[in-house]
């Protein structure tokens, strides 16, 4: 009789389940394609003078004569190449995660296009989804993702992005 219960205990919940995912209209590809290139476009820009701003100052204190070599450093070389590719990095885990969990699946690509990041169960993303979908997207190739049925970030994670307007 127990075993019963539980077998409609759990019929019951992937009915909720199937009811959560019944309410949601998933984001087409032209919202996702905005909600790439605002994200990008504001990491790149804002996030990276703020974060390349605030490193200075922090190594300006504690490793003056690191900060001089990078800044002296020519483009094309490696140091320069490995310290701005570990400084976007961190930008985009930072932006990301606490974007999406923070803001409640938002950020501001989404926020524009009228769209939000959930789990596929209906419900709101744990930091652990937030963290996993942005270090997801450092995979190589990942954007290219995007042009199939779901990206990476969201097969990955069980989570998906949809309307909120």
């Amino acid at each position: 009789m127990e075993n019963n219960y539980q077998n409609q205990e759990q019929e019951y919940n992937l009915a909720d389940d199937l009811n959560n995912l019944a309410q949601y209209t998933t984001a087409d590809k032209g919202r996702r394609f905005i909600n790439f290139l605002v994200d990008n476009l504001l990491m790149q820009y804002v996030v990276g003078f703020a974060t390349g701003y605030l490193l200075a100052l922090v190594l300006i204190e504690l490793a003056p004569d690191f900060l001089y070599e990078v800044i002296n450093e020519p483009a094309g070389t490696i140091n320069y190449f490995l310290f701005t590719y570990m400084v976007a990095i961190f930008n985009y885990l930072v932006y990301y995660t606490f974007c999406e969990k923070l803001f409640k699946g938002y950020t501001l690509g989404k926020l524009l296009s009228g769209t939000r990041a959930i789990r596929k169960d209906g419900t709101e993303l744990t930091w652990k989804d937030a963290f996993l979908r942005s270090l997801i997207r450092l995979v190589p190739f990942e954007p290219f993702s995007g042009l199939g049925d779901e990206p990476w970030h969201d097969t990955w994670t069980n989570t998906t992005v949809i309307q909120t307007r």
